[in-house]
């Protein structure tokens, strides 16, 4: 369904028409340039789909609370 033969050389002697011979290796160029960077864009959006490796919990400790009683401060009354 797609151009086929001559379709082709029209399309081809329309695009040298519009910009003429002198901009096309420019317009290859940019055309290039543009195709390079979407597919580095394309790659870093697949990475960033990725699930990440966990990262590990961050160890939160409790202050201890220490009584009197356990530093040996007062003396201990037995009753």
């Amino acid at each position: 369904m797609g151009p086929h033969g001559w379709q082709w050389l029209l399309i081809l002697a329309v695009i040298l028409l519009l910009f003429g011979a002198a901009k096309l290796p420019a317009l290859a160029k940019s055309v290039g340039q543009s195709a390079r960077v979407f597919k580095g864009e394309m790659k870093a959006m697949k990475e960033d789909d990725k699930p990440a490796a966990p990262a590990p919990a961050p160890v939160v400790s409790e202050p201890t609370a220490t009584s009197a009683a356990d530093t040996g401060d007062t003396p201990r009354t037995s009753s």
